[in-house]
């Protein structure tokens, strides 16, 4: 039995002993450089889709619209930091189309403008109300 033992383990611990460190450990899939550039370019976008949206609730017309609707604008305006992910995008997305249309040079808001801004409210109410 003890020379079965050092039969068995001699060799272990010489190949043990020998071996080099796996190069697996030392390399990663994607440099951190890189992953820290993406993550920072997400957030920035975050930080973009927010102001749009900011910037169309800050509107005159908005404003009007949120007031005859009976919507608290200033908590909408609060819950929009906590928005995240698709959410975010759709209601920026809204923001944007309905900062277009009113920035646009019509001196007259249209339905389509109306409509989109309803539509933003809404889109931020149910988000507000599910969170």
């Amino acid at each position: 039995m003890r020379l079965l033992r050092t039969l068995v383990v001699s060799p272990l611990l010489l190949a043990l002993a020998f071996s080099t460190s796996a190069f697996a450990q030392e390399r990663h899939a994607v440099p951190p450089d890189a992953l820290a550039a993406a993550v920072s370019q997400h957030v920035a976008q975050q930080d973009v889709d927010r102001e749009a949206i900011h910037e169309a609730l800050a509107r005159p017309e908005v404003r009007e619209m949120a007031a005859t609707a009976g919507i608290d604008l200033e908590r909408v305006a609060r819950s929009i930091d906590t928005l995240s992910g698709d959410s975010l995008s759709r209601a920026a997305t809204a923001a944007r189309d309905a900062n277009q249309a009113l920035v646009g040079g019509a001196s007259t808001i249209v339905i389509s403008t109306t409509t989109i801004i309803i539509a933003l409210l809404l889109i931020l109410i149910i988000v507000v109300a599910a969170d």
